[in-house]
């Protein structure tokens, strides 16, 4: 997806009317998919009339996670799950990876929270009953998640599950559900296990360098990031990322105490 692409489906994310709405099964928090259509194209006085038909191909869907559905944890500050979906997509928008949807924060039917891209994933293999996930594509894909595991430790992830990554109609990986990152005081967890001790890809430890330097600088990115997340949060990705180029590898993490439950 092009910067001009992200840029316009951001504008409609945050701008357009949400016309329609349903829970999302199986999430611990209250997480909706919604409808959101062009303005132009929908006539808000007759929503409530059940013979009004919306215009499906005037709408975008996304997937909204209000602040008010958020369910207290101990290892993270009350209400502040959407905000930390919204900076995950920033840096890596920074980085140039992983591919995270493109996420806002805006007022929705339950209050403020995130609203990021509803991704269409790909059919569901014949014989299987479950999307593609990790554990079912790590096999033939694996170095194709080497951005994605990298990006979870730089933005400390404690919640990187098999299915937390989204296969698309046209082959192409999508991380997902990126609500518990940054917070040093959680404990990171993750199903990507295959990569410990074993050395980071130059190219993104020169991207990492650069979003060092990027975030130091007092740019555009660290002003978004204070809106989002604690000064000290901000001050420890900075250090992650410094040790993540002094380290030059991969942490080895215990799959026994840093992974998440359920796993997929």
């Amino acid at each position: 997806m092009s910067h001009a692409e992200a840029g316009e489906i951001l504008g409609r994310l945050a701008n357009w009317p949400i016309t329609g709405i349903g829970l999302h099964p199986g999430g611990s928090n209250y997480v909706f998919v919604v409808r959101l259509t062009d303005p132009e194209k929908y006539d808000a006085t007759r929503a409530e009339d059940e013979s009004y038909v919306v215009d499906e191909s005037a709408s975008i869907y996304g997937i909204y996670k209000p602040q008010a559905g958020e369910r207290p944890l101990r290892d993270f500050p009350s209400g502040t799950l959407h905000n930390r979906e919204r900076a995950a997509y920033l840096v890596s928008q920074k980085l140039g990876w992983p591919r995270i949807p493109p996420t806002v924060i805006r007022s929705g039917p339950h209050g403020e929270g995130s609203v990021q891209l509803f991704i269409d994933g790909a059919p569901i293999p014949e014989g299987e009953d479950e999307p593609e996930n990790y554990f079912s594509l790590r096999d033939d894909r694996l170095d194709d998640f080497r951005d994605m595991a990298m990006f979870d430790v730089l933005v400390h992830n404690a919640d990187r599950k098999g299915g937390s990554c989204i296969l698309d109609e046209e082959g192409r990986l999508w991380a997902i559900d990126h609500g518990l990152t940054f917070n040093q005081m959680a404990r990171r967890r993750t199903v990507m296990f295959e990569f410990n001790g074993s050395a980071y890809p130059e190219e993104l430890l020169a991207n990492v360098e650069a979003l060092i330097s990027d975030l130091e600088a007092d740019s555009d990115l660290a002003k978004d990031l204070t809106q989002l997340l604690s000064v000290p949060e901000i001050g420890d990705l900075v250090t992650r990322g410094r040790e993540m180029v002094a380290l030059g590898h991969y942490p080895v993490l215990d799959p026994d105490i840093n992974v998440p439950w359920p796993m997929v």
